[in-house]
């Protein structure tokens, strides 16, 4: 499977919500799982969370545990990251992967990446 980043990001002020989706395309007949990375300026690629494909398992990195929800919509093989209580911390690009291996929060483990999307968290 390959995945594409198909909504932008954008600018959003602290305290504020935006939800981003990536949709998977090619071949997704193997059972697969979707994350998100993010990489802020001179950092990094930083896990954030990751979803299997049934979406019965997840795991989020600490930092945006209770306020960020990773979902994915099976028909569509699309990932969605709902992100709330946004801080200028999280500030970065933001990109979707796509393996069928399992839900590593190492970037190198992932197969196949979305184009990415700035997010900007203004305080």
């Amino acid at each position: 499977a390959e995945s594409s980043c198909r909504v932008w990001g954008g600018l959003v002020q602290a305290g504020g919500s935006l939800r981003l989706s990536c949709a998977a395309s090619g071949r997704t007949d193997s059972s697969y799982y979707m994350a998100w990375f993010r990489q802020a300026p001179g950092k990094e690629h930083e896990f954030v969370a990751a979803v299997s494909q049934s979406g019965r398992s997840s795991y989020y990195t600490d930092s945006v545990k209770g306020r960020f929800t990773i979902s994915i919509d099976n028909a569509e093989n699309t990932v969605y990251l709902q992100m709330t209580s946004l801080k200028p911390e999280d500030t970065a690009v933001y990109y979707c992967a796509a393996d069928v291996s399992g839900m590593s929060t190492l970037a190198r483990a992932w197969d196949y990446w979305g184009r990415g999307t700035l997010v900007t968290v203004s305080s």
